[in-house]
C-alpha cells in the first residue's frame, strides 16, 4: 500500500531530525579536532609523555575519523532521501530493487531506506 500524505510528512520530519542530529555530531568531531590541536599548541612538545598516550590518541583519532566518515555517508543518504521525497513524493517508499512498497515500519526506523527487507535478503 502506498504511503499516505500523513506518513510522508512524518517521514520528512524524521529525516530532518536525523539530519540535524548528524550535523550536530559532525560539528562535535570538528570541535574535538580543534581542541586537540589547541591542547598540543600549549605543550612544549607535541610528543606525548608516555607511549600509551600516543596509542590512546591514535585510537581516538581513528575512531573519530571512522565515525565521521560513517555519519557523512549517512547524511548523504538522508539528503538523497529528502530529494526523492520532494521530487516525487508518490514514489517515495518504493523499493529500488523490487519495485515493491517499503513497509512504513521500516521507513520509520530508517527513513532513508532505498530497499525493502526482501531485496536485501536476496
Amino acid at each position: 500500500m502506498p504511503l499516505t500524505a500523513a506518513q510522508r510528512r512524518h517521514l520528512e520530519r524524521r529525516l530532518l531530525e536525523e539530519r540535524k542530529r548528524l550535523l550536530t555530531d559532525l560539528g562535535r568531531y570538528s570541535e574535538l579536532s580543534a581542541d586537540t590541536e589547541q591542547e598540543r599548541s600549549g605543550d612544549l612538545t607535541i610528543a606525548p609523555l608516555h607511549d600509551a598516550d600516543l596509542g590512546t590518541d591514535a585510537m581516538r583519532v581513528e575512531l573519530d575519523a571512522a565515525n565521521a566518515a560513517r555519519e557523512t555517508s549517512e547524511l548523504e543518504e538522508i539528503d538523497a532521501a529528502l530529494d526523492r521525497l520532494y521530487r516525487a513524493p508518490e514514489r517515495f517508499g518504493i523499493c529500488e530493487d523490487t519495485g515493491n512498497d517499503i513497509p512504513f515500519e521500516r521507513l520509520d526506523i530508517i527513513p532513508w531506506a532505498r530497499t525493502c527487507d526482501r531485496a536485501e535478503s536476496e
